[in-house]
């Protein structure tokens, strides 16, 4: 299969100025005091609450309970504009505001994936809106691109929940008391909650019901910083050492589908896009291997060309294509502690164009799409910097 080349470098230098104050998705160390939040009975409370000592939170934890589904709501931001925000390819600048919900003295995890529509066939690359999660800890990520400015009920129209004094997100109880920290500087915000702004790594606290004696705060883990020379990923390069032979293994796909992935030759192709992978076993990267995925009777609907890293999703129609499934037809083992064969302590990392973070989750469920890269550490020393990509486009 033929393809143009042309390159398609990611903007990096804004992200890395903001590496320092939350920008990479992880960052910025939050000031004040605090650990766990105390909780008193009785409505509302009179007494002032104080700072708690700050919490350590890495990227991909989860802070709270489950309460919500993940997303936005069928209400909420499905690729629509709401409330003057569009939906559109993340941009690479970008801080982060924090939203904690407690609900009588117990903490909500705020949920994942709310302003960020899923690709279909009229938008392969799908969208996000300049508000959205990424995971559950809180961190709202904000788009700074254009300079806009963003409230709390912007938030809450994308994900589709309501807010006001005695409704959070379907949570209903008097009073509904709202805290503002700003770098160790704790208010008690009395205006309108749908007005509140969402300012640079301001943590909001959010209170029904049972009033808390100590507020929150948090201090953030950083995600190595890019390298600033981007690689260059050639149609038939090789990234890394190789290691793997070429092909799946004996246990991969022979041709019947592998998680609901066909096998077919000539496969109508209406959605094409590609992610990367890069594997690195105690400091080096070693190549994905070319042919994953590729049968001399058929192609799956994800396939390796070469040994650049590559992961082509070439199909007829949209699905969600995880790392597990590409695994599954590669025929290798993906673990927290078992990557390809290799064992050892797995620390993964997400970039989607300048946005990275710490993943925390089942490697198997990280979604494949669009010039997304995920970076997979086995053992030591740890990765000193992110590599940042100029592709090759399909035709």
């Amino acid at each position: 299969m033929l393809h143009n080349i042309s390159s398609r470098f990611i903007a990096i230098g804004v992200v890395l100025a903001l590496a320092g104050c939350g920008g990479g998705g992880g960052g910025g160390t939050s000031a004040g005091a605090g650990s766990s939040a105390g909780s008193a009975s009785g409505s509302g409370g009179s007494s002032t609450p104080t700072l708690a000592a700050a919490t350590a939170v890495v990227d991909g934890a989860a802070l709270g309970a489950v309460n919500w589904q993940s997303g936005s709501t069928s209400t909420g931001g499905q690729g629509q504009a709401v409330s003057g925000l569009n939906c559109a390819a993340v941009g690479n600048s970008y801080s982060y505001a924090h939203l904690s919900i407690y609900m009588n003295g117990k903490q909500l995890a705020v949920p994942a994936g709310i302003g960020t529509v899923v690709p279909t066939l009229a938008a392969p690359t799908g969208c996000a809106y300049p508000l959205n999660t990424v995971d559950q800890t809180g961190k709202i990520r904000m788009d700074t691109t254009s300079g806009a400015s963003y409230t709390l009920g912007q938030f809450f129209a994308i994900w589709g929940e309501p807010l006001s004094a005695t409704n959070v997100a379907g949570l209903q109880g008097t009073p509904v008391t709202a805290y503002v920290n700003d770098g160790g500087s704790l208010t008690k915000y009395t205006g309108d909650l749908a007005s509140l702004p969402l300012a640079a790594h301001r943590e909001v606290t959010l209170v029904i019901g049972n009033a808390l004696t100590q507020i929150p705060t948090y201090t953030w883990s950083d995600p190595p910083p890019f390298n600033p020379t981007p690689v260059t990923l050639a149609y038939n390069g090789v990234i890394g050492t190789a290691f793997w032979p070429d092909g799946n293994t004996p246990s991969g796909g022979t041709g019947a589908n592998v998680d609901g992935l066909t096998c077919a030759p000539g496969m109508a192709v209406n959605y094409h896009v590609h992610a990367h992978l890069a594997i690195f076993n105690n400091g080096q990267q070693l190549a994905l291997p070319k042919n994953i995925g590729i049968l001399s009777s058929c192609d799956y609907e994800m396939h390796t060309h070469d040994q650049t890293g590559i992961i082509h999703i070439e199909a007829p129609n949209v699905k969600s294509y995880t790392l597990g499934d590409f695994f599954d037809i590669w025929g290798e083992p993906l673990t927290s502690t078992n990557v390809a064969g290799i064992t050892g302590d797995v620390v993964a990392y997400i970039n989607d164009n300048g946005e990275s973070r710490r993943y925390m989750g089942d490697l198997r469920n990280i979604v494949l799409i669009s010039h997304r890269d995920v970076t997979l550490q086995i053992g030591t020393p740890a990765v000193s910097s992110l590599a940042t990509y100029s592709w090759y486009e399909p035709q």
